[in-house]
């Protein structure tokens, strides 16, 4: 156990530093989208969802050949050849003059950050069975406490320059990179390790394997529906923020650090007490039942302030996450850790290139002329509706599996 410990603090800073620089460029990216598409705020809309689905795309080919790469080669390589290539891009971003050069960027950045897969897979081997779901709160917590301070910096430096925050980024991911070179132990023993092959890399054969584990699928399904519900208001936070309240980059900063607050304490503190007293299955359960009344929430909110009053029990939703990750690491073996939770992962990315365009392009219509009634938070509402029908995916297959109704 004494090895355990400093191998979480490790990644822990690494997934850190990592969010930290996706974290720099979230309150300025659809800004200067707009300021390209000439301040059109709903043509705006569609490019800035065709640039997250373009992301989320290369997250779900790539995310199980990563995967499937670190089973074999071990996570360490994996992560720190993924954190160079995204240092690079944002460089890449930062200069670029003209939309075509941005979605290359975001191509660059989506297969970088299929990372996470091996990630996941690092956290799976070095926590005991038992401890997999609180474990996975690391994720979580990074990604709070990375949201805390990077969309704050992000729209401080935002206000001076709309590209500054991307130079800022690639400097602090390739920061990152050079730490796990010297820090970063690496974590799966050679007796765990196989061979790449890429039936399992393909991310359509990684996703039919899936089907041979009813659990796994069916918590998968769930994950994949949360998740389609919440990356499209993810994708629509700053143009829905700054179209109904006008808020400038700082202010949606401010909101995403508070975002990052309310996450880092749930799910990096209150989520290890929590899951084990009231047990996975009602974590997954109840979690998502909070977060579909959340979002709907969100999108009845008239007034900036309001939005401040929601997040909270936004953040006590982030629970259901780590329970679906925790219930699908303990059925399966230390050897498919990586496979298994890129297959997840690739399920989890085809969400994230669906919802976008879909959200965005909702939003873009409901706020526009060629509009029949003003629905700007419409995303928010479609969002609620998915995390519901996810919550009867969850309930459905806790019933079908005794062995998960602990």
């Amino acid at each position: 156990m004494s090895s355990r410990r400093p191998a979480l603090v490790f990644i822990f800073i690494t997934l850190f530093l990592d969010i930290l620089g996706l974290g720099l460029v979230i309150p300025v990216l659809p800004k200067l989208v707009e300021e390209l598409r000439g301040g059109d705020v709903a043509s705006a809309a569609h490019v800035v969802g065709a640039l997250g689905g373009l992301y989320a795309l290369m997250q779900f080919l790539f995310s199980p050949v990563l995967g499937s790469l670190s089973d074999q080669w071990g996570r360490r390589p994996v992560i720190l050849v993924s954190l160079l290539g995204a240092g690079l891009d944002y460089f890449l971003m930062a200069w670029a003059p003209t939309l075509p050069w941005f979605f290359l960027g975001r191509a660059l950045s989506g297969l970088a950050g299929a990372n996470i897969t091996a990630a996941t897979a690092y956290i799976a081997d070095i926590s005991p069975p038992e401890k997999r779901s609180a474990n996975f709160g690391i994720i979580g917590a990074a990604f709070g406490l990375g949201f805390i301070a990077g969309p704050l910096l992000g729209g401080w430096l935002g206000e001076s320059s709309l590209r500054l925050p991307f130079w800022v980024a690639g400097g602090v991911t390739l920061a990152n990179g050079l730490y796990g070179f010297f820090v970063l132990p690496e974590s799966l023993a050679p007796e765990n390790r196989r061979p790449f092959q890429w039936r399992r890399a393909n991310p359509l054969s990684a996703l039919h394997g899936l089907s041979r584990r009813p659990i796994v699928r069916g918590l998968a399904i769930s994950l994949f529906l949360l998740n389609l519900g919440n990356f499209g208001v993810h994708n629509t936070w700053v143009l829905y923020t700054s179209y109904r309240y006008a808020w400038t980059p700082s202010d949606v900063g401010l909101s995403l650090a508070v975002v990052g607050i309310t996450a880092a304490i749930v799910q990096g503190g209150l989520a290890r007490v929590i899951i084990p007293s009231i047990g996975e299955r009602n974590a997954l359960l109840w979690g998502m039942l909070l977060s579909a009344v959340t979002l709907a929430l969100y999108g009845l909110a008239t007034q900036g302030w309001m939005i401040y009053a929601i997040l909270p029990f936004g953040a006590m939703s982030g629970i259901c996450g780590q329970a679906a990750q925790g219930m699908i690491s303990r059925t399966i073996g230390p050897d498919e850790q990586g496979s298994v939770q890129g297959a997840v992962a690739g399920l989890i990315s085809i969400a994230g290139f669906t919802a976008p365009l879909v959200a965005t392009s909702l939003f873009g219509f409901f706020i526009s002329d060629r509009s029949p009634v003003q629905i700007p938070g419409i995303a928010f509402f479609l969002g609620s509706a998915l995390v519901s029908a996810a919550a009867w995916m969850a309930m459905s297959t806790v019933r079908r599996h005794p062995a998960l109704q602990a």
